[in-house]
């Protein structure tokens, strides 16, 4: 198979996201567009246009009808999948760090950094009410006095949110109350990404602490530890196998400084068991940004962030380990 070519953000990519078919793939990046590619051949359908800042996150709901995302222009912006159109704005007080719909599409949620003397607020809209919408009032809005929120996912059945800080914690925020249900403290850095497996009982965070660990979703049990010798971007799990995959690297800045070998730029396959590294997707010169598994569990699509930003979707060869399962990688061709 010959690799895919995906152009079109100008800037480092920040976030990707299949919808629940796999057919469609969702990205953002530090441009200010939204795209949507078709997965197969990794042609570009359309992009959604309006925000003016870089785009930290974006979610798809279950049926694929609308499109949520997220802006350091300090808006939320609800979109119509199919026309591009824009359904709904949501104006903010600082950037919106992560947003997510809920199982059912119909609660949306997105929290907020904090900066410029603004705190960290996680906001959730029932958009079934319009006039939350127009009055810009959350039926539930909750600071985060000690530390922002870094990233977050939806629990099962919508009852609560999964959210990492920039200290290590990972707390429950219940979507009916707002109270705090549990907490975990096993990262003892920023935690980057937290991923939800493909029937939401686990979660997995990646931290700079090195490491990647695997919890229960209901009670935040902590059940499996992946380490690494670089900080962990982003880390992902297997939706039909017990694999998960990483990325991450040398911290950007550093990178122009230091060579692919020593840099640890790989995309590194885990046995989620055993907790055991078993394979490894190089060729990368930059950090990864951020990876996800195609919803057949046969694909897995590590971001990298580079100076003009790529993606192309690259095949791997399958190992003993792997059950002969196609992994795919994402790598820009080339820097300009």
């Amino acid at each position: 198979m010959r690799p895919i070519l995906l152009q079109g953000h100008e800037r480092s990519i920040t976030q990707i996201k299949y919808n629940r078919e796999g057919d469609l793939l969702f990205s953002v990046a530090k441009d200010p567009i939204a795209n949507v590619w078709y997965s197969v051949n990794g042609e570009r359908l359309g992009t959604y246009n309006g925000h003016t800042g870089a785009v930290w996150c974006v979610d798809v709901d279950w049926d694929t009808k609308n499109v949520l995302t997220g802006s350091a222009d300090n808006s939320c912006r609800l979109w119509d999948c199919e026309t591009g159109k824009q359904l709904a704005l949501v104006e903010t007080n600082s950037a919106v760090r992560t947003c997510g719909f809920d199982f059912s599409g119909n609660i949306i949620m997105f929290s907020t950094d904090k900066q410029m003397g603004y705190q960290c607020i996680l906001n959730y809209f029932d958009l079934r009410d319009p006039q939350q919408i127009e009055d810009n009032q959350p039926y539930l809005s909750l600071p985060c006095n000690e530390s922002k929120i870094t990233s977050a996912v939806w629990g099962p059945l919508g009852e609560f949110v999964i959210a990492g800080h920039e200290n290590g914690e990972i707390n429950q925020y219940s979507a009916k109350s707002g109270e705090i249900l549990k907490v975990a403290k096993e990262h003892t850095k920023q935690i980057n990404d937290i991923q939800s497996s493909v029937d939401l009982t686990m979660v997995i965070s990646a931290s700079k602490d090195c490491t990647a660990k695997l919890f229960d979703s209901t009670n935040l049990e902590h059940i499996k530890t992946f380490k690494t010798e670089r900080p962990v971007n982003s880390a992902a799990i297997s939706p039909i196998m017990d694999h998960v995959v990483m990325g991450g690297g040398q911290e950007a800045m550093e990178v122009t400084t230091t060579s692919t070998r020593i840099g640890k730029f790989e995309a590194r396959f885990f046995h989620a068991a055993y907790e055991e590294e078993f394979g490894r997707v190089k060729g990368h010169f930059g950090p990864i940004n951020c990876v996800a598994f195609h919803p057949d569990g046969k694909r897995s699509v590590p971001e990298r962030m580079v100076m003009s930003e790529f993606i192309t979707l690259i095949p791997t060869f399958p190992s003993s380990r792997t059950d002969q399962h196609l992994n795919t990688t994402v790598t820009p061709d080339r820097l300009h």
